[in-house]
């Protein structure tokens, strides 16, 4: 199985980062799995509407470009479905099992991700109801996606 993390801007905070790579080294005996990052588009604090509109498009653009045809793709959105561990590793399982090896998870940037994104993904992901910061959401999936392996091969892991 091949998992990519797609997500949105560089992550600069070293603690994030020491987390996130404990999770990858862990999870190398699953899976291949990788971070990719896309670039973030420059804009004002202050945007409106239409300038929200064009940034989440460009950045967009910048994911769909890293997706390959035959790519699972499940996007974290806010009003996507919440799973709890248990059904996130039933569902990379079913996915295993009916031959989906390429799975992308992706995170978009600040202001969510484009209307073309989420009409690409074939599965929408929600951890919770509340908004949290794209970078945290890194580490959270990453040990999220070892949960489920661990979980899927009947290995111990914390309730």
């Amino acid at each position: 199985m091949n998992i990519s993390i797609i997500t949105v801007g560089k992550l600069k905070e070293k603690y994030l980062k020491q987390g996130i790579d404990e999770y990858l080294k862990r999870m190398s005996a699953y899976a291949k799995v990788e971070i990719v990052e896309v670039a973030d588009e420059k804009a004002p604090e202050v945007l409106s509407e239409n300038e929200m509109l064009q940034v989440k498009e460009k950045e967009g653009e910048r994911i769909l470009a890293k997706l390959h045809p035959d790519t699972y793709v499940i996007a974290l959105a806010i009003e996507g479905k919440q799973k709890s561990s248990e059904e996130l590793a039933d569902t990379l399982d079913k996915l295993a099992t009916y031959g989906k090896s390429k799975i992308a998870f992706v995170i978009g940037g600040s202001l969510g991700l484009s209307q073309q994104v989420l009409q690409r993904s074939d599965e929408k992901l929600s951890f919770s109801k509340m908004t949290f910061p794209h970078q945290l959401m890194r580490l959270v999936l990453a040990e999220q996606i070892y949960r489920a392996f661990r979980i899927m091969r009947g290995e111990p892991y914390h309730k």
